[in-house]
């Protein structure tokens, strides 16, 4: 079988955080901490604006993972690692950019073991997540198997 992804790809978003998309997804996830909702709250704790939730980032930084490899192969989580660096704040664009580092066909899996790489920075160019994760890329179907495996 041939590989599905190649070592050295590099694949990445770019997603701006609104006060109003921070306090809806606090709300999803029932975080109720004052500095997700409260501007006047996140200013008096020295802040410019809310800061979203950790795991607002956290989850688009996973998606673009998942995002990514569902447009030619079947993407399976299979270990995540995490480092926040410094708060996201209302209004920030982030930069969501992942590097493949290790890739490697698994007969018995049926799959590329894929290791990658990843950085979350802002528009000041600072870097507010670091992250590693382990995916498994199966092939969607032989058609689709046949043609990634030349990328």
């Amino acid at each position: 079988m041939s590989r599905i992804v190649m070592i050295g790809d590099v694949f990445s978003k770019v997603q701006r955080l609104a006060p109003q998309d921070i306090r809806l997804y606090a709300e999803h996830v029932d975080d109720m901490h004052p500095l997700h909702h409260d501007e006047s709250a996140a200013k008096a704790a020295g802040f410019p604006n809310i800061l979203a939730s950790g795991s607002q980032p956290t989850a688009y930084f996973l998606a673009t993972v998942t995002a990514h490899f569902a447009k030619f192969a079947q993407p399976l989580l299979q270990d995540f690692a995490i480092k926040v660096h410094r708060p996201v704040i209302a209004g920030d664009t982030l930069t969501m950019t992942w590097t493949v580092v290790d890739a490697f066909w698994k007969n018995e899996l049926n799959g590329d073991l894929t290791t990658l790489e990843g950085t979350v920075t802002n528009q000041r160019e600072q870097t507010v997540l670091s992250a590693t994760a382990k995916v498994l890329i199966k092939p969607r179907s032989a058609e689709v198997a046949t043609s990634a495996g030349s990328l």
